[in-house]
């Protein structure tokens, strides 16, 4: 199995404008370099494992 599996180049944008911030349910915008979904209302980034964005706040890291 190949690695751009585990770790897509980018995000398909129609999930991006169906997922919203679980904390404000704002507007994500997709971090290719940290490969995580920012919500800059919340001051989250979530992160996506194996494909999958995992949408939980406690799994996410407090944005700088």
């Amino acid at each position: 199995m190949s690695d751009a599996f585990h770790t897509p180049a980018s995000v398909d944008p129609r999930l991006l404008e169906v997922l919203v911030c679980p904390v404000t349910r704002g507007r994500l915008t997709w971090d290719r370099e940290r490969q995580e979904l920012v919500s800059k209302g919340a001051g989250l980034a979530f992160p996506i494992r194996d494909g999958v964005p995992i949408m939980l706040a406690d799994e996410a890291r407090k944005l700088d």
